[in-house]
């Protein structure tokens, strides 16, 4: 699933061909990616002759600001979803579930090959009907998320730190590969508890957490499978792991392999003798 760095990057490679650009046909081809409004035809009629302001993100979710009542136009890509633009406005790209003419002779298209993703189109007042993105913690990177909040957070949990690092409520946008590599740079066993961690050890882990988001929006993102940016091309960030999907490899440490578990039905990657 695409984690902030991949998002960030599919925000800032499409907001130069997207904003200020008035949609003029949506061709809605599969109803039940809307999830708000519950009525899919009133989707595209209110989104249809828009033009969109702005395209910013928030955790994981991309929103469209669009002109006049202040609507929003939010898309969750989820695990298999990807936004391309079709600068010569083709329509035709494989397993395409929305495709918006714009104004220019272009095209924004979301694919989504196991139709996971969500569409949503609200008002500022109605963000709470999105649960995922109301409840959403600070993310790192921004002014809200102080290494004092994180150690606030951390003092009275039991939760172990892994399962806590993937908590969207906690801190927004880490996923499974940007929480084992912070982890990993924090030297921090992903099974310990929240609130044992030292002054010290919270003080590396805020740290370790800027700087691998940091680092995947410097290197476009990661791409094992299905990541693309707005422009199809693939990140490079699997280049330069530490842990994640490791398993069995050297440490770039101290060259003890890398070792894999499964926390809350997650994996976690780590090494035993950096992370202990």
């Amino acid at each position: 699933m695409p984690e902030m760095p991949e998002v960030e990057t599919i925000r800032k490679t499409l907001a130069p061909h997207i904003e200020g650009r008035r949609i003029t046909k949506v061709d809605l081809r599969l109803d039940r990616l809307v999830k708000v409004p519950a009525d899919a035809a009133n989707f595209v009629s209110r989104l249809e002759g828009r033009r969109v302001e702005s395209l910013s993100r928030r955790g994981k979710y991309l929103c469209f600001q669009l002109d006049g009542a202040g609507d929003i136009f939010i898309v969750h890509l989820r695990m298999t979803g990807q936004l391309y633009f079709s600068a010569d406005g083709s329509t035709d790209r494989k397993y395409t579930r929305l495709a918006l003419s714009l104004d220019n002779g272009s095209a924004l298209l979301f694919a989504d090959l196991r139709t996971l993703g969500a569409l949503y189109l609200v008002t500022p007042a109605e963000i709470p009907l999105i649960k995922g993105l109301h409840t959403l913690g600070p993310e790192p990177l921004t002014e809200a998320f102080t290494e004092e909040y994180l150690k606030n957070y951390l003092s009275a949990r039991q939760t172990k730190i892994k399962s806590l690092l993937l908590d969207q409520s906690a801190i927004a946008g880490l996923g499974n590969i940007y929480a084992d590599e912070a982890l990993f740079l924090a030297g921090i066993h992903p099974e310990r508890k929240a609130k044992t961690l030292s002054d010290k050890e919270i003080h590396r882990l805020y740290k370790a957490v800027n700087k691998v988001i940091g680092d995947g929006i410097a290197d476009g993102g990661t791409t094992f499978s299905d990541y693309r940016d707005a422009h199809g091309e693939s990140g490079h960030h699997q280049e330069n792991l530490n842990a994640y999907q490791r398993t069995g490899k050297p440490c770039k440490g101290c060259g003890t392999a890398i070792q894999r578990l499964v926390i809350g039905g997650r994996s976690a990657h780590f090494c035993p003798r950096c992370q202990k």
